[in-house]
């Protein structure tokens, strides 16, 4: 169940609609028969059966993070990421006001635990449309970890989702050797692997969606 876009092939997206249809002379089976001849909009497709996996927490979540989606505060520097999405149910619906809490290492693979800048931390809520806006930095790799951005995902009334997205393994930056980290992380899983599109001007554009219960 994928696309090709910006980004390359995502897991999780929604198929295009009546023009691609009409361009390709196809349409789902769940379609049916297009009334004389017009095309119908393919089904919206968002997930392959499943709700994102969780991964643990691990140490260094700090509650009372700011509200904010740009994580690149004074002294964050290094490879930047533009991170977009949504959350979604697994019936395909997109979630408005959805908690995503974020946190993750820095360009040095420290993460911020002392100070009240809540550095490389933040928390942001999913728009009408359920999409969702990360400005942020690739963050390094640490002894035993390989790079990871963590995120809690709670729809309104619903249950918490922790997680950690990952990299990946053609990700260039800080002269890390991503496949070779993912390999060796104890907690990777390729399903909450990111899609990044191509570094430009010391910048990658990237994509995840989420499927959560409610």
């Amino acid at each position: 169940m994928s696309e090709e876009h910006e980004y390359g092939t995502s897991r999780r997206v929604f198929i295009a609609g009546a023009a691609v249809a009409a361009v390709a002379g196809v349409g789902l089976a769940a379609s049916g028969t297009a009334a004389q001849g017009a095309a119908l909009p393919l089904t919206p497709q968002c997930t392959d059966g499943h709700d994102t996996p969780p991964v643990i927490e691990g140490p260094y979540f700090r509650r009372n993070s700011p509200l904010r989606t740009n994580l690149r505060t004074t002294g964050v520097t290094g490879v930047l990421l533009s991170l977009t999405g949504f959350v979604y149910d697994i019936r395909c619906r997109p979630l408005a006001n959805v908690l995503l809490d974020f946190w993750q290492a820095d360009q040095r693979g420290e993460y911020d635990n002392t100070t009240s800048a809540y550095r490389g931390r933040g928390h942001q809520f999913t728009g009408k449309d359920g999409s969702y806006t990360l400005e942020t930095i690739v963050p390094k790799d640490y002894p035993g970890r390989t790079p990871h951005i963590h995120v809690k995902v709670q729809a309104p009334g619903g249950p918490i989702l922790t997680t950690q997205l990952y990299f990946p393994g053609t990700t260039r930056a800080y002269g890390m050797n991503v496949a070779q980290l993912n390999q060796r992380d104890a907690y990777y899983i390729t399903q909450t692997v990111i899609t990044l599109g191509t570094l430009t001007s010391n910048r990658y554009p990237a994509k995840f969606d989420f499927v959560v219960g409610v």
